[in-house]
């Protein structure tokens, strides 16, 4: 249940060189890119204030993503990669005969000798100080028990007395019958990344620049927060219009929707975006950012300005998103995704992509409907160096394309069921996706079936049909 790995690129390496190079020079070229578009954007009306907060701290990220892979030219080992240490490890616990796998990685975030052999989820809490035990009793009840994926953080007592900070994010493991046998998940090592914060007593001994440019980020999320509670669309959202297409037959129609959460609920990192491409090609790509508030919604616009960056260069769904992992990974601060980015070729009808942790396409055809069986590839963020498998598919004219982040049903709580494999209230809408006239009648249908106000999670939908 392990996620595949490139043998060439262990979990735990990072290649030096000539990747490492393009990588901060993409990082770069995006930064110049978000100022530029920043500087050329009107100041004109009531979304303005809305749109300059998250310009403000998408620019911040990648002002955080540029400053750690410089760093990593000065940690290069004798080998010619960079170590970066046990930072991340991952475990199986089977529900079955209630054994455990632990990786090597995780034995040494835990400070647990191999021969003691991996924690069993019962004895998993004993290492946990009381306060924090009742974050993961919950995590797990909800992965377990309602088939929620987790991601959670809290602290772990070693038996050498030492302290440790891990963030871990799991998924249910389903038999055929859907029922959960066993659990799955990424352990992640963040304690230096929280010792690093700077606590407010010690913020005298802070440049003044550094204050200011502080207090500017505090006030820009603060006013993002404040503006999207009164905004029906998150701006960093790339709306195509309702039903757009060239005319050709094999283009697309495409419509979408960012369902919101209800009232009082803090906002997600969730997104969707289509990019059209130099060759004709159409980029497509929904995902959802680990956390909520402003953080996730400005981690969001920076990831989707990645995605448009690696997608410019022609790079396939797979490989785009082995960049963006590495991007991610290497963040000061740590954050998952799960994404779905397909690329679209008008001439042939072919439909390449790839996903990291997230739901599979719906393909609606001659009145039904299916998940596409997804190529493996772990959350964003989670494992360093990993390959994301891609797959083609070939579209028919008529099809419908249905892309979607959780929680697209408003009676799923946020982290509910993730629909891997294609949740069965979607698939019954197949027959009527598939005999709309058109991709916003389409996404009309989704829309009154799923709710749209009263969620208790915001949702994004991206509907695509192939015109004959």
């Amino acid at each position: 249940m392990l996620p595949s790995q490139n043998p060439e690129h262990p979990a735990n390496d990072v290649p030096a060189g000539g990747a490492l190079d393009d990588l901060i020079a993409r990082a770069r070229r995006l930064r110049d890119d978000l100022n530029a578009a920043r500087l050329g954007e009107s100041a004109d009306g009531a979304e303005h204030g809305i749109r300059h907060a998250v310009w403000a701290l998408a620019a911040h990220r990648l002002e955080d993503v540029g400053e750690q892979l410089d760093q990593l030219r000065s940690v290069q080992a004798p080998d010619g990669r960079a170590r970066l240490g046990m930072r991340i490890g991952s475990a199986e616990w089977n529900l079955l005969t209630d054994g455990a796998v632990w990786s090597e990685e995780l034995f040494s975030i835990f400070g647990r000798p191999v021969q003691e052999g991996p924690l069993t989820l019962d004895q998993l809490p004993s290492f946990l100080p009381p306060e924090d035990q009742p974050t993961l009793t919950a995590a797990v009840t909800g992965c377990l028990v309602d088939g929620r994926p987790m991601d959670c953080e809290f602290r772990i007592m070693r038996a050498d007395g030492s302290q440790r900070t891990v963030q871990m994010a799991g998924e249910p493991v389903l038999d055929d019958r859907g029922g959960t046998v066993a659990m799955w998940a990424m352990i992640r090592d963040v304690s230096e990344v929280r010792r690093s914060a700077v606590a407010p007593t010690e913020a005298g001994e802070q440049d003044l620049d550094e204050l200011r440019a502080q207090h500017g980020l505090a006030r820009a999320g603060h006013g993002l927060a404040i503006g999207l509670e009164d905004s029906a669309l998150a701006p960093w959202l790339g709306s195509p219009e309702p039903g757009r297409a060239d005319g050709l037959p094999g283009s697309l129609e495409l419509a979408a929707r960012y369902l919101p959460a209800r009232p009082g609920a803090p906002m997600g990192g969730k997104w969707y975006d289509v990019l059209e491409l130099p060759d004709g090609a159409r980029l497509l790509s929904v995902g959802d950012l680990s956390g909520r508030g402003p953080a996730a919604a400005a981690g969001a616009a920076t990831t989707l300005g990645a995605i448009r960056g690696i997608g410019l260069t022609g790079s396939e769904p797979g490989v785009l998103l082995g960049h963006l992992n590495e991007l991610l990974d290497r963040g000061v601060h740590p954050v998952l995704a799960g994404a779905l980015c397909c690329r679209y070729e008008p001439e042939g009808r072919l439909l390449r992509w790839a996903q990291a942790g997230h739901p599979a396409p719906l393909l609606c055809r001659n009145g039904t409907g299916w998940a596409l069986p997804r190529p493996a590839g772990p959350l964003l963020g989670a494992v360093t160096g990993v390959a994301y498998e891609q797959r083609a598919d070939r579209l028919e004219p008529g099809d419908v394309l249905v892309l979607h982040t959780d929680g697209l049903f408003s009676d799923i709580p946020p982290g509910g069921r993730s629909g891997h494999g294609g949740d069965g209230r979607l698939i019954e809408l197949a027959p009527r996706l598939g005999a709309a006239s058109s991709a916003l009648e389409a996404l009309r249908v989704l829309v009154d079936a799923c709710g749209e106000r009263g969620r208790e999670d915001d949702a994004c939908v991206l509907v695509a049909r192939v015109r004959g």
